[in-house]
């Protein structure tokens, strides 16, 4: 399903894969959006059908329940890059962000192809197995990149979640010799404020390419 938001005439593209969670405070998500950076923008979100399959860059074992991850994010990919096909060959500024493992494959696209002018990766789960190897082995295709997580995302038992914070601070530190790239800390546990720092995510990389 694929919904649009924002102003549908803007050259400035944004592109988020959702769920039902984030579908259901998109409405004040791009409220946020237009606080900081003004209402020059068209949103489209992508609702996901299968959340760790589609969105994960290959196949890893469940961090959490039974479920493993299916490493689809090769073919969602050819589908995003089909419904922005449009926009792509009228010019228009492309941007692909999202929360938790959608910005990490939002993060992972921008390795893939080169027609992201930014990405918003909230709170990206870069906890996944092997990304971080992944990524310091080639070279990003965007200029802007928003990291964020939360002061506590990493305070967690779980063996494999709790390395997100040292991996933010590697990922961080490998992008910023590459492109333009910032990372925020926000307050609190991985579950808060999805909708805002998406947002502030969203704000951020649209601001980078007005300078």
């Amino acid at each position: 399903m694929i919904q649009k938001f924002g102003n549908e005439n803007s050259n400035n593209i944004l592109i988020q894969m959702v769920d039902e969670n984030d579908l259901s405070v998109m409405e004040n998500e791009v409220k946020k959006i237009k606080e900081l950076a003004g209402d020059d923008f068209s949103l489209i979100t992508i609702k996901v059908d299968d959340w760790n399959g589609d969105l994960s860059p290959w196949e890893a074992p469940a961090a959490f329940g039974k479920i493993p991850f299916a490493g689809r994010a090769n073919k969602t990919l050819e589908k995003v890059l089909d419904i922005i096909k449009n926009d792509v060959l009228n010019g228009k500024k492309l941007y692909i962000g999202g929360y938790s493992l959608a910005a990490l494959f939002a993060l992972w696209s921008a390795y893939e192809t080169d027609i992201f002018t930014g990405v918003a990766a909230a709170s990206p789960s870069l906890w996944f197995p092997n990304f971080y190897e992944h990524i310091s082995q080639k070279k990003i295709l965007t200029d802007n990149v928003y990291l964020s997580l939360g002061n506590k995302e990493e305070k967690t038992k779980n063996p494999v979640m709790s390395q997100v914070g040292d991996k933010m601070k590697a990922t961080y530190e490998l992008l910023k010799k590459q492109i333009n790239c910032t990372l925020e800390w926000n307050e609190g546990n991985h579950f808060k404020d999805s909708d805002i720092r998406t947002a502030k995510a969203f704000a951020w990389v649209l601001t980078q390419s007005e300078k």
